[in-house]
């Protein structure tokens, strides 16, 4: 045991340590406040706190456990909500109110609530077994088998194995670990969230995870396994478009991290979420989601802990073969702690003032993404969206530019679209993806050839206009040819009927890929015939007055069900009123 030494906001300095660890979890104080170390001088040992300091006195016990910060991982862990050091905000309303009482010990998982436990067939006396190893199930929720698997470490032949109903604490499995030894199996875990879970190997990414935002899955998409940056300023929409995606993807895990976001936004995803519907099964989203909720005004030292523990929770439930989504809003927090904690340590600073290992931080969060074959065999992913925030929305600050040196898409919001209130305000002339080509040959097999055409045909439309739309404030939009004129109008229908999403509309706010494929296509047919009828003499400003237009920028709210013949309908009225404009203003069939 080692005394409090010297007390620096949330770090602190105990002596008499000797025989501690790095990253080993520390009780601080009387009230035990949570901590961890980070670094060891002697018998001196720094400690990051995870809860407010105010009030510790010098002198006071410093203990440490011996262990490093882990998650518990199990059946019930779904559909909670934690803060930053996976802690359950409802047990901690339960034992010291709404606000979080120093020190409060809260389990992340209950030890009472008994779970109908299934052995997997073929799992038996005798029967060989390993890390990672799947022995039984939990329906944990109607969506969500919960698979129960040998712990990293245990290696061996079952002795015993039963199903029936049990709390997570109760042994379910034996393991003779040879030597006359046997292991005790339950159906919880921890897991140390600083260190990657294992795997037997890494795979190239081939699917798209369907997010159900028309601009992403159709010009910036996403591998299941990838990894994508929303970088933008204040007020540009970062928090709606992750928790649109949290709320659309077709991820089968959700975990949502609040790392040093505002209380408010904090607040609306916790009260919203608990809501929502999962939109492709009907049943409740957080049946399949987990928030883990650290706000700006909880210590910055826990705004690291929150962004590990989701990414190691992340991985349990990718080794049971699931698709899982991790949205991290914001790893600029997480860097701004990061660098406080270094200045109290007085570290050599690096660019602005953050640590000089920022950059390998960051690559580290996102490297522990990918689709990979678990120690298991079964095929998961993980997914990680990360939101940055950077100061007056300069992309050349440090955690920007350290983020985009390892992620694979970036989604540039753009703040000149906010204050016109187009949403998502993701700027299609910024921001790219390098997923585009290994996922060629699956939008081939989903979508078919045509509709990566007609996806080139649209962004070369789209960066035309921007070229015209440069020379028009120059010399004004009259003194353009029609050939041109039209691409402007053209233009102007992609962004606001087709890249323009409403996430707060029960329609629009998700659209499938086969909806995407019929809207994208109806407006370049529009397009094509458009720019017939000119080169035939119709003139621009018919072409603009055109009825059909109306249809057109109302068929994102047509239901997916209506979508094929709304789509025909509407092809099927610019053929004829293209064609009448042809007759009457060309002088064909005269």
């Amino acid at each position: 045991m080692g005394a409090i030494k010297r007390i620096s906001g949330p770090l602190v300095i105990a002596k008499e340590m000797t025989g501690s660890g790095m990253y080993d979890v520390v009780h601080v104080g009387n009230t035990n406040l949570i901590g961890e170390i980070i670094q060891l001088k002697g018998d001196d040992a720094v400690i990051q706190v995870y809860e407010d300091t105010t009030g510790l006195r010098p002198g006071e016990k410093v203990t440490s456990t011996g262990l490093p910060f882990s998650v518990e991982l199990g059946p019930g862990i779904l559909s909670n909500i934690y803060d930053g050091i996976q802690r359950p905000l409802s047990a901690i309303e339960k034992s010291s109110g709404i606000f979080i009482a120093k020190g409060v010990i809260a389990a992340p998982l209950d030890r009472k609530k008994k779970w109908k436990f299934e052995k997997e067939a073929g799992i038996k006396k005798g029967s060989k077994v390993s890390s990672g190893t799947i022995i039984g199930h939990v329906q944990e929720t109607e969506l969500i088998k919960h698979y129960i698997m040998i712990p990293n470490g245990i290696e061996g032949s079952i002795e015993s194995i039963e199903s029936g109903s049990f709390t997570i604490e109760d042994i379910i499995a034996e393991v003779d670990t040879g030597n006359g030894k046997k292991a005790g199996i339950n159906m919880m875990q921890t897991r140390a969230v600083r260190i990657p879970s294992p795997i037997k190997s890494k795979y190239r990414v081939d699917e798209a995870l369907k997010t159900g935002t028309r601009i992403v899955d159709t010009f910036f998409p996403i591998a299941k396994g990838g990894t994508a940056a929303v970088p933008g300023p204040f007020g540009s929409g970062k928090t709606v478009l992750q928790q649109s995606l949290a709320k659309y993807s077709d991820a089968d895990i959700v975990i949502y991290t609040g790392c040093g976001e505002r209380g408010n936004e904090m607040t609306d995803v916790l009260v919203e979420f608990p809501e929502l519907k999962d939109p492709s099964t009907g049943r409740p989203l957080m049946e399949r989601t987990i928030l883990i909720a650290n706000t700006s005004n909880m210590p910055v030292a826990a705004r690291e802990a929150s962004i590990y523990a989701g990414i190691t929770i992340a991985e349990y439930f990718r080794d049971m073969g699931y698709n899982v989504a991790m949205m991290a809003d914001s790893t600029s927090r997480w860097a701004e702690a990061m660098r406080e904690i270094s200045a109290r340590l007085e570290e050599m600073p690096g660019e602005e003032g953050y640590p000089a290992y920022l950059p390998k931080r960051l690559a580290e969060f996102y490297e522990r993404s990918g689709k990979v074959e678990a120690l298991n065999g079964k095929t998961g992913s993980v997914t990680i969206i990360g939101a940055v925030s950077p100061t007056g929305g300069d992309i050349t600050e440090p955690v920007s530019q350290g983020t985009l040196k390892v992620v694979k898409t970036f989604w540039a919001l753009d703040a000149s679209l906010a204050q016109q209130k187009h949403f998502p305000s993701i700027n299609w002339l910024n921001s790219y993806s390098l997923y585009l080509d290994p996922l060629e040959n699956w939008y081939k097999e989903e979508m078919g050839e045509e509709f990566i055409e007609d996806r080139k045909d649209a962004m070369r439309l789209l960066q035309r206009e921007a070229e015209l739309k440069d020379i028009v404030q120059l010399v004004g939009e009259d003194a353009l040819p029609d050939s041109e004129r039209v691409i402007l109008e053209i233009g102007k229908m992609l962004r606001e009927d087709y890249l323009r999403q409403s996430a707060f509309d029960e329609i629009d706010a998700s659209t499938s890929l086969k909806k995407q494929k019929v809207m994208l296509s109806t407006i370049l047919h529009f397009s094509r015939s458009a720019e017939n009828a000119v080169e035939k003499g119709v003139s621009v400003e018919s072409i603009a007055k055109m009825k059909v237009k109306a249809d057109i920028s109302r068929i994102k709210g047509v239901s997916e069900s209506d979508i094929e013949n709304a789509g025909k309908k509407i092809n099927e009225h610019i053929k004829s009123e293209i064609d009448a404009l042809i007759k009457d203003e060309s002088g064909e069939g005269k």
